[in-house]
């Protein structure tokens, strides 16, 4: 049999460990299959996996050293014979016993029959993986659990989510159901293993003095009975009880080490089974919500956004010119393309042109086309952007990039509605809507000079200022399972979920790219990551990355120090009026200047 011998720190001898289970854990910390006391071992260090026909070795994260001739290893397919060191332990991994130089007739037999075992668990594995819907799973499971230990009879014992044993399903060996009421976990021998958690046999149950009066014992007329517990990493998740009606003794200790080893096969994928069928209920709970707080493709339940889409609902059906502000990455775009799509001229064309991402020179000729022999190189009349947007919308993006000299021309465009190509003098009329967006301070770019002011006040007529998603609490985790489900079925990699610490550490981070940086990171993630709960780090969250939650005075000091200084700049510096607007005392007015002079508020 495939085990793993190991030397634990300071002890002379080798131990041996049999790897029968699906995935076998490996750390200090008690809850591991393979627990080694050697300090430097992290409480969960490595995963062997077993798929069939080969068992990997894997490092649980990027901290959990495994070494292999001084080389470092984070995940290999292990060979006969293959030894490496975790922490001070050194492991070799065999896929077979050492071979001894005698055998008896026994042995040889023993080594058969646990041959013979080992196929039949083999077979029992790949049957069940093939299959995740809970119920079919339920039945093929204690059908194969029957078949495997000469069983007549099985019933299926699952926790629900109250931690209350219920009755999932009991079988007879020519696969039709049987009654089998919740009031049968009552019975002494389930209330025993599950009270325990250790696998039981009964030989002779009726005539067992402890267990003759068992209501599996009576109802089911029960001679021999085996009874193991389901467990996932410690927890109780089940019991599979299996019997016989007519033969005591029919089961040995090696039936009830084989029935346990299918036991641990089957909590694995059991516990598979329902994450999947959790985490389908949780998309099919999603796609009802994302449905009802879309506005279109923008997806948003906080008060902000919610603004923002009824404003969007207000302006769409005129021909009024919008400017969008906000971070970049905050979804301007979508919201310009809503305001088409919900307008009068939605089957008219939708044009982009970003103004920042188009050299200078180029810009004009983009915009507002040029006719042939304007310039070396133009050998044909080309149409603008304004051109091709005729009857429709034209969106431009980056809007403060813009230079000067075309800025005047832009201005023309939204007085008159009128276009001339480079190299042109004729003037032609266009029928556009104009939406602009930006994520500069358009009043500081004016007053800067590097805007020209006619145009800002022609332009802001109506203006949405979209906030950034550090500032959409409520949307955060929204917005990544929205993602997290798209490129689940698009990389086609079976469901994966947010872990609680992952939802935590989403919403102390400030995303300085906003919902683009958060697309990108959960897309890397599902590609990366193998597990199916995607942890802090799968999202490069760490804690230094993270805000750390103030105490309520230095909250409540922070806000008073940012709302005094945002109340001076709009009144430009002047205190007595500040004072007067905030309904205090001039002196508080002064001594908030003196420690912001002095660096008193930053001094912890």
């Amino acid at each position: 049999m495939p085990n793993l011998v190991y030397r634990r720190p300071g002890q002379p001898k080798f131990a041996s460990f049999p790897l029968y289970k699906p995935v076998t854990s490996i750390g200090r910390d008690p809850d591991n299959d393979l627990v080694i006391d050697d300090s430097d071992l992290r409480p969960s260090h490595a995963l062997i996996h077993f798929d069939g026909s080969s068992f990997t070795l894997q490092a649980v994260d990027r901290h959990s050293l495994i070494q292999q001739s001084g080389k470092r290893v984070k995940k290999k397919v292990l060979t006969h014979g293959d030894e490496f060191k975790m922490g001070r332990t050194t492991l070799s991994f065999l896929l077979v016993d050492e071979p001894r130089r005698r055998r008896s007739r026994d042995a040889d037999e023993s080594a058969s029959r646990r041959l013979h075992e080992l196929r039949k668990l083999h077979q029992f594995s790949k049957q069940l993986l093939g299959e995740y819907e809970l119920t079919a799973l339920v039945e093929l499971l204690l059908d194969s659990t029957i078949d495997v230990s000469g069983a007549d009879k099985g019933i299926l014992v699952l926790m629900n989510n109250d931690g209350e044993p219920r009755v999932q399903a009991a079988r007879d060996a020519s696969r039709t159901s049987l009654s089998a009421s919740d009031e049968l976990v009552s019975d002494s021998i389930m209330s025993k293993v599950l009270r325990t958690k250790q696998p039981l046999i009964v030989s002779d149950a009726q005539g067992d003095s402890e267990f003759s009066n068992s209501q599996s014992v009576v109802n089911l007329n029960l001679c021999s009975v085996m009874c193991v517990p389901l467990l996932d990493r410690g927890s109780l998740i089940g019991l599979l009880v299996v019997g016989n009606d007519n033969v005591a003794n029919l089961f040995t200790q090696e039936h009830l080490e084989l029935l346990t080893i299918f036991a641990a096969q089957a909590s694995l994928i059991l516990t598979n089974a329902m994450l999947v069928n959790e985490l389908k209920l949780d998309n099919e709970a999603l796609a009802e919500k994302v449905e009802a707080l879309s506005f279109g493709q923008i997806i948003g339940a906080s008060d902000a956004m919610r603004e923002i889409f009824r404003k969007v609902e207000k302006v769409a059906h005129t021909d009024v010119t919008v400017l969008i502000q906000g971070e970049t990455g905050t979804g301007k775009e979508l919201i310009a393309r809503e305001l088409h799509n919900r307008s009068h001229r939605a089957k008219g064309p939708f044009i982009t042109i970003n103004c920042g991402a188009i050299p200078e020179n180029l810009l004009e000729s983009e915009l507002f086309g040029h006719v042939r022999g304007a310039f070396t190189g133009a050998t044909q009349t080309k149409p603008g952007k304004f051109h091709l947007a005729d009857g429709g919308t034209i969106f431009l993006d980056e809007l403060g990039e813009m230079p000067l000299n075309l800025q005047v021309k832009l201005l023309r465009v939204l007085q008159e509605r009128v276009v001339s190509k480079v190299g042109d003098t004729r003037n032609e009329t266009v029928d556009i809507r104009v939406v602009a967006a930006t994520n500069k301070d358009l009043d500081e770019e004016v007053r800067e000079g590097r805007f020209r002011e006619d145009l800002f006040y022609r332009l802001n007529v109506v203006t949405l200022h979209l906030p950034p998603l550090r500032n959409r609490d409520e949307d955060v985790i929204l917005i990544a399972n929205y993602f997290l489900s798209r490129f689940c079925e698009q990389f086609g990699v079976g469901n994966k979920a947010l872990s609680n610490d992952s939802q935590i550490a989403m919403k102390k981070y400030s995303w300085p790219g906003n919902i683009r940086q958060l697309e990108n990171r959960l897309k890397k993630a599902v590609i990366l990551a193998d597990r199916a709960m995607l942890e802090p780090d799968d999202l490069d969250l760490h804690a230094e990355d993270l805000e750390t939650i103030l105490d309520l005075a230095e909250a409540k000091e922070r806000f008073q120090r940012n709302y005094i200084n945002e109340v001076l700049a709009r009144n430009n510096g002047n205190r007595t009026k500040t004072a007067r607007d905030l309904g205090v005392d001039p002196r508080t007015i002064f001594r908030h200047l003196e420690k912001e002079a002095s660096g008193a508020y930053d001094k912890p």
